[in-house]
């Protein structure tokens, strides 16, 4: 008998892992909750929200799961790690302890400055007109300053501010108005850092890990990255500036003294980790840590993993992953990013998505979907992610974009620029 999987959650990042897994010889059944119809076309799709723990815990119990795959943050946070393992079930991922890393700014600066993790200096506060005297330190400077609401705020928590007035309306509509309810309890008021993001991951089990890869995600809307920040419209993998000196020095500097520093703590982090990383003229510094996976850099990160993933994050989930062995494949990793006319803003839904059957020489994962009536529509910000494994970037960025244009939807909105920086360097 070959066991039973239940991926948790319902977009593009979740598509890529159901793809990746459903090429396990081991694997008989695979199920999401509740999964998207591109996920339904190699998994069976339950009607159970991501963030209902108790009616997957029950079908997990019912179904006899024998792995859990969480893919959103939110069911993390609120604890359904520890709730499958009371019930003695396995599940990929941190517990809400763990999850806290990404939970709240407040832990996961105060951990790094206690383990010595570089990261940009900051300063924590609970009332208002102290974190603005502590952000005009950097604007009076001249200098912009990054002002953070404490907990998850659906990505929109982290301002950076030009100028003093700036800051000062960040941290009032943080901290008096309350636009992010109790995340705003506390601000993190840090300096700006300046150079370029790369996302790390590694996949851990509380003492040992083995490192993946690295990514770059390109977050605003529009070409030459202008325009407001989204959830990510385009990610690549093996950028260009994480060179082999700066992985040996992630892995060194970063996740090695977080794992360990977790567990001192009395929160052994299992699952994936996610480093946020900013590449400065004074080196490597942490942004922010995630406790899932990214989106969309999943979408990249899954075609280059040669191996069978499951007995990955079942060595992961069991705390054995020192024995688990990981091949990757050779080139680079390029998704673009289709979305809807106006998102991150306001966006029509429901649009007739033609074309994806077109699609020859790419992987079309599905994130913002539905169905009508059999018709494939839109329905979220984020719609598809398209995406192409090639020998070199120039390869990879050709192929990806060719596909693109086999997919059409009213509003079709895409940047045309993923992985520039790649090219250039």
């Amino acid at each position: 008998m070959g066991k039973k999987v239940l991926i948790v959650g319902q977009g593009g990042r979740e598509h890529a892992l159901a793809w990746k897994l459903a090429q396990s010889p081991e694997i008989e059944k695979l199920y999401a909750a509740p999964g998207n119809p591109g996920i339904a076309q190699m998994a069976e799709c339950l009607s159970i929200k991501a963030e209902d723990i108790e009616g997957l815990l029950a079908f997990a119990q019912d179904n006899n799961i024998d792995l859990t795959v969480v893919g959103p943050e939110a069911p993390l946070m609120a604890g359904i790690v520890d709730r499958f393992r009371a019930a003695g079930l396995i599940i990929f991922g941190p517990t809400a302890g763990a999850a806290q890393l990404e939970g709240s700014k407040v832990f996961a600066k105060n951990l790094m400055k206690k383990y010595g993790i570089p990261t940009a200096k900051y300063e924590v506060f609970t009332e208002p007109e102290q974190a603005k005297a502590y952000a005009r330190t950097f604007t009076d400077r001249g200098e912009a300053v990054v002002i953070k609401a404490d907990g998850l705020a659906a990505g929109k928590g982290v301002i950076v501010a030009a100028n003093y007035a700036e800051a000062s309306a960040a941290i009032d509509s943080i901290m008096a108005d309350r636009q992010f309810g109790e995340a705003g309890n506390q601000v993190v008021v840090e300096e700006c850092l300046l150079g370029e993001e790369v996302s790390f991951f590694a996949l851990t089990d509380g003492v040992d890990f083995v490192p993946l890869l690295s990514a770059q995600d390109h977050k605003r809307v529009f070409d030459n990255d202008a325009g407001p920040n989204t959830g990510g419209m385009g990610a690549y993998t093996n950028p260009p500036v994480f060179t082999a000196e700066l992985y040996e020095r992630a892995v060194e500097q970063v996740i090695k003294p977080v794992i360990k520093g977790m567990a001192s703590e009395g929160y052994p982090y299992q699952g994936v980790l996610y480093a946020g990383l900013m590449i400065t003229a004074d080196g490597l510094k942490v942004l922010e840590f995630n406790a899932r996976f990214g989106d969309p850099e999943t979408q990249v990160l899954m075609p280059m993993i040669k191996s069978d993933l499951l007995p990955l994050l079942e060595a992961s989930a069991r705390g054995n992953i020192q024995r688990a062995g990981i091949e990757l494949n050779d080139g680079v990793c390029v998704c673009v990013v289709l979305a809807s006319g106006g998102y991150p803003g306001s966006y029509e839904k429901g649009k007739v998505i033609a074309g994806i059957d077109n699609v020859k020489d790419a992987l079309v994962f599905q994130a913002g979907t539905a169905l009508d009536q059999g018709r494939l529509i839109t329905g979220g910000g984020r719609v598809l992610g398209v995406v192409c494994r090639g020998r070199d970037f120039r390869a990879a960025i050709d192929q990806v974009y060719g596909q693109v244009e086999q997919i059409h939807f009213e509003g079709r909105h895409y940047r045309r620029d993923i992985g520039h920086r790649a090219l250039k360097k």
